[in-house]
């Protein structure tokens, strides 16, 4: 009997054993998943670099920082570098992508049709991708956000710095290679004209020509715009110092490329449209949202900003409800 029972005490400890060994091993397979998320940026860049920010730092936020897993990559301003980056990530096969500029969301858009893809920083998706009768969503596996600033705002704050009376011409820098550049000037022009303006395009293909045609623009124009463009905002100091001898105040399409060169701009909050980007694809990645659904999303607001440095030097005061860049 006492055998019996020494045999019966065993089997029981070797079943909680087992028991205890089989519930070790589940919760391991159910321990919180980290997403795996690519990141590609086209160039480091204020703007785009605070976008990344923002979108790095709502997917911390919502799932900590063991719950993501961030490859970033840069592709250094060059488009095929983008469909390098891209590639990688979707050999790898992560759990979502972020697109910071229009050349990385259209790499990505050739290179997966499953993988969810965010963009961001892009202003014009029907542009980017080539879509006709847009109605707000892509439809497929891509959304994103927008850095658009309404271009009617922007025209009539030029406006009210930049009075037609004096300044009668208005040059739209910009590179001609950028599609959402050539959308931009294309509408901005539109407005400008309806406030009685002049417009005249300049438009450079790379970096190799912003200096030639920048001297162009301030020889002939009154003032110039510049609209959310890369190539000009890895150039800034350039241009700078050819409108700054030539005393032609530059109007911006947003704050880093104005911190750089210009004296104005309705600009939005990069850092705030990534935050917007991360939001986004938390939902997706946790609450299973698709994306073939969700609208492109804009910034939450615009402000006016100048540049008190470059203001100054032509001798042009700046209404007060303008915020300085600092």
């Amino acid at each position: 009997m006492k055998i019996k029972k020494l045999l019966t005490t065993g089997l029981s400890l070797a079943m909680a054993m087992t028991m205890v060994a089989c519930g070790n091993s589940s919760s391991g397979s159910d321990a919180k998943k980290a997403y795996n998320v690519g990141i590609v940026q086209l160039v480091q860049h204020p703007a785009l670099d605070a976008a990344t920010q923002g979108f790095q730092d709502a997917l911390v936020e919502k799932l900590g920082e063991d719950g993501v897993k961030f490859d970033v990559q840069n592709a250094s301003g060059e488009a095929p570098n983008c469909t390098t980056i891209v590639n990688g990530f979707v050999s790898n096969n992560v759990d979502l992508i972020m697109a910071n500029a229009t050349s990385p969301l259209q790499a990505a858009a050739a290179a997966t049709d499953s993988i969810p893809v965010l963009g961001t920083s892009v202003t014009d998706y029907a542009t980017a991708l080539e879509i006709k009768d847009w109605t707000g969503t892509v439809g497929n596996n891509i959304s994103g956000t927008s850095d658009l600033a309404p271009l009617n705002e922007q025209a009539a704050s030029l406006a009210e710095l930049f009075p037609v009376e004096s300044y009668k011409t208005v040059g739209l820098l910009y590179c001609s290679a950028e599609a959402n550049s050539v959308y931009q000037v294309t509408e901005v022009a539109k407005y400008l004209e309806e406030l009685g303006y002049k417009t005249e395009k300049f438009g450079f293909t790379d970096t190799n020509d912003v200096n030639s045609v920048t001297e162009d623009a301030a020889s002939k124009c009154d003032v110039i715009y510049i609209p959310t463009d890369n190539t000009a905002a890895a150039n800034t100091e350039a241009i700078a110092n050819v409108v700054l001898a030539a005393k032609v105040p530059v109007y911006c399409g947003e704050e880093g490329i104005c911190s750089g060169c210009g004296i104005a701009t309705l600009s939005i909050s990069y850092y705030d449209l990534g935050y917007t980007t991360g939001e986004m694809a938390y939902d997706i990645l946790v609450n299973g949202a698709d994306v073939s659904t969700m609208p492109v999303k804009f910034a939450p607001q615009v402000t006016k900003k100048y540049n008190k440095a470059n203001a100054e030097k032509l001798g042009i005061k700046i209404p007060e409800e303008y915020v300085a860049i600092e």
